[in-house]
């Protein structure tokens, strides 16, 4: 098949304009180290940030349902608490204690930032959310993060706990 830059002709010695494509696609801007096993464990076992355990506790608030700023917002923080961890190996979701009250118990996040949910007591939660319920509606952690294969129980001040699963 023969392109259309060299099906046009030159006229008056002028040369066709040459286009070029990009057609790369990241899911964001910054490349991500390929951690894995006991790197990965490592990582994932370090203090949460400030900021990270902030935004996580403000989802009762409410502002994320009504404000695609932020809710840009919180999954900008999200990103800034793993720079180093593929996006894969995120958590699958976020689950913690509700406090808007009765019949609320817990409310969890799916980390693509596309599902806040509240849940009541009794509710049936999403896929793997379930074993982190009663963790999580404890209140002795400020959320608890679930991954395929553990748990992560993460305190007030962003201490973390590994729960193998």
């Amino acid at each position: 098949m023969v392109s259309p830059a060299t099906m046009v002709r030159s006229i008056l010695g002028v040369q066709a304009p040459q286009t070029a494509a990009k057609t790369e696609l990241r899911l964001d801007s910054a490349p991500r180290a390929k951690l894995a096993g006991a790197q990965l464990k490592s990582r994932l076992r370090q203090k949460r940030s400030g900021a990270y355990v902030t935004a996580m506790t403000q989802l009762d608030a409410g502002g994320h349902v009504h404000s695609p700023a932020a809710t840009q917002a919180f999954m900008d923080t999200l990103r800034a608490e793993f720079p180093d961890v593929q996006v894969d190996a995120w958590p699958l979701g976020i689950i913690a204690k509700c406090f808007l009250g009765e019949p609320h118990e817990v409310h969890t996040l799916d980390c693509t930032g596309a599902i806040i949910r509240h849940f009541k007591r009794g509710e049936a939660l999403p896929d793997g959310m379930s074993r982190a319920r009663s963790l999580a509606a404890s209140g002795h952690y400020a959320f608890i993060e679930v991954f395929t294969d553990k748990l992560i129980a993460v305190s007030p001040s962003g201490e973390t706990a590994i729960i193998e699963s």
